[in-house]
């Protein structure tokens, strides 16, 4: 085994970095570059950049240009993923909208939604593979984490990745990444200091999910401390095991379901049935053809099911948090804006809550 040194200046030199990495492949060839990452005690953006000069190029991420110019690359694999969850997706990167600081990718099969100024970094990548080169896009944020990749699964957008990297290749092809240390995130108020009478009333006053988040911004309230105070009029914890459940049954209904994973510069979004569930180890894995989810259960410390008003009716979610409150996943039944929620949907939700209910509480 690699030993798992602390993060500083020598460790993340580039030169005695990339022997390090030599090193661990040669010791452990199956090893993710972002398990790599964090057994060597660097950044993802890091380990990368030692590549620059070879198989990776770094990118200038003029992105008001640079996205629009992804609808070329013809059938890719999109890549969203947080601590705990990886989804990937097959189709097209097309129906790009970029305003300003906000991006959309409204394909049938890629659904997404980026955050573009958490983005800081990004490169391009050819690697030498048994089966020949395969390309990839990779964008990382201040720190170095990455947000979002983007892997060519067609021949005939060889050429078109080939002129996006000529035309955005950074001035400064450099193996240092100035990334910048992850900051802790900020500390829930006291549950004594949140308005919680306003806050339900708020939430019953909803007209559009995307008027949830803020709502969390005007009450000065953590979404985690939302969920436990607002009470069973709208919402419902369940035991964590619910996400199995969930898809275990959709899988064999044919029901179709939304399946968010994000992070804080993307969030990506599956729509449509699901059909083949396989667990593995802690990991929960959806693998079907043209959607791939990978969520490690064991991290999944509270779930709760979520109703939210809107002029189309209540939309009911189940939501996966980890211990620190940070969210895994979110899955819906598959709608679109002015059409109420599945009634099989709203159906297996309530069963869920017969059969599931979180540890303590009682059904």
């Amino acid at each position: 085994m690699i030993s798992n040194p602390a993060s500083t200046a020598s460790s993340s030199e580039p030169t005695a970095l990339l022997q390090r990495w030599n090193a661990l492949r040669e010791a452990e060839p199956r090893t993710r570059i972002r398990d790599a990452a964090q057994q060597l005690g660097v950044s993802e953006a890091q380990l990368l950049a030692t590549g620059v000069g070879g198989e990776v190029v770094r990118l200038d991420l003029r992105l008001d240009a640079l996205l629009p110019r992804l609808d070329t690359l013809g059938k890719v694999m999109t890549l969203t993923r947080n601590e705990s969850a990886v989804h990937e997706k097959r189709g097209l990167y097309r129906n790009i909208e970029v305003n300003g600081a906000v991006a959309l990718v409204l394909d049938e099969n890629i659904d997404l939604r980026l955050f573009l100024t958490r983005w800081r970094f990004g490169y391009a990548v050819r690697e030498t593979r048994p089966e020949g080169i395969r390309r990839s896009l990779h964008f990382f944020d201040a720190t170095g984490m990455a947000l979002h990749k983007i892997y060519l699964e067609d021949e005939q957008g060889v050429s078109a990745f080939e002129r996006i990297v000529e035309d955005f290749t950074h001035a400064e092809q450099t193996k240092l990444v100035p990334v910048e240390a992850a900051t802790a995130p900020e500390a829930p108020r006291p549950d004594a200091d949140i308005d919680v009478a306003g806050l339900v009333e708020g939430w019953r006053g909803l007209q559009d999910t995307h008027d949830f988040f803020p709502l969390l911004r005007r009450f000065k309230v953590a979404r985690t401390q939302a969920l436990r105070l607002v009470g069973k009029e709208f919402v419902t914890p369940v035991a964590p095991a619910s996400l199995t459940w969930v898809l275990e049954k959709v899988a064999a209904s044919g029901l179709a379901i939304m399946v968010f994973v994000g992070n804080p510069g993307a969030i990506q979004i599956h729509t449509g049935p699901v059909h083949t569930v396989k667990a593995m180890g802690p990991w929960m894995n959806v693998l079907d053809p043209s959607f791939n989810l990978h969520l490690r259960t064991d991290h999944i410390h509270s779930a709760w099911i979520v109703r939210k008003p809107t002029r189309d009716g209540v939309v009911t979610s189940l939501e996966l948090f980890d211990k620190d409150g940070e969210n895994i996943a979110l899955i819906f039944g598959k709608r679109k804006p002015g059409v109420p929620e599945s009634t099989d949907w709203r159906a297996l939700v309530e069963e869920l809550v017969a059969v599931l209910p979180a540890p303590g509480v009682v059904s």
